[in-house]
């Protein structure tokens, strides 16, 4: 799986991803996203295909609405469906919305074929606990958890040594395994180095003992109040 999105280097990430993936596209789970901005009826389907041009593909597999800006909701899931329908993404989704824009959203027509949310979740980044995860996972919609190592933070925070420690992994595993252990949440960690690749996959075959993952919930508790959505 390859997350990207058109804001990312003003195109450039997208056009790199097409290289990359040229002659293996059919091996990719591919996700872009498209601009707030551009998502009204008309420019959420230009927007796509400038994508598609970009990433050197005829269909996108998840296409996200990276945040939500002024363009009504029902204008951009206007748009989503028509792309589903024309073959050019196969499935739609959002970024960063609130428990409140989402039961705005699944109240649309169609739009009960959301199928995520991407948003910022961590161990240092909970709040969507409170109220936007139960949501979700009530209705079946996984969470994408964005930044799950906080930027690389975590990978030095003292309360994961020693649970990394007696698996023999490292830190970063551990605040992954983390992650993965929660339900219905999956895990996107940025990486440009190969080795930190294949220590993120690694972090699939850690699993956290109860009194470990009680351990972490002391050390990094979440909010006692719900919080607004965080973003990086």
């Amino acid at each position: 799986m390859i997350d990207t999105a058109e804001m990312y280097a003003d195109g450039a990430a997208e056009e790199l991803v097409g290289e990359a993936i040229d002659g293996r596209r059919e091996g990719v789970f591919l996700v872009s996203k498209v601009l707030p901005q551009h998502a009204t009826a008309r420019g959420t389907i230009a927007a796509c295909e400038a994508s598609l041009a970009r990433l050197r593909t005829d269909v996108v597999d998840l296409y996200l609405l990276h945040w939500r800006g002024p363009v009504p909701l029902a204008e951009t899931l206007e748009a989503f469906v028509e792309l589903v329908e024309a073959g050019r993404i196969r499935h739609w989704g959002v970024s960063n919305l609130d428990v409140e824009d989402m039961a705005e959203l699944v109240e649309l027509p169609g739009g009960e074929a959301v199928q995520t949310d991407q948003v910022l979740y961590n161990l240092n980044r909970r709040g969507t606990e409170l109220d936007l995860l139960p949501w979700c996972r009530e209705r079946g919609i996984p969470i994408m958890a964005y930044s799950p190592l906080e930027l690389g933070r975590l990978a030095h925070e003292p309360a994961l040594t020693g649970i990394a420690t007696s698996h023999g992994a490292t830190p970063a595993q551990a605040a992954l395994a983390w992650v993965l252990a929660q339900e219905g949440v999956v895990a996107i960690p940025r990486s440009h180095d190969p080795r930190h690749v294949r220590e993120d996959r690694e972090a699939l075959d850690l699993r956290l003992a109860p009194d470990e993952l009680a351990d972490l919930d002391r050390a990094f508790p979440p909010p006692p109040e719900p919080v607004p959505l965080e973003m990086h």
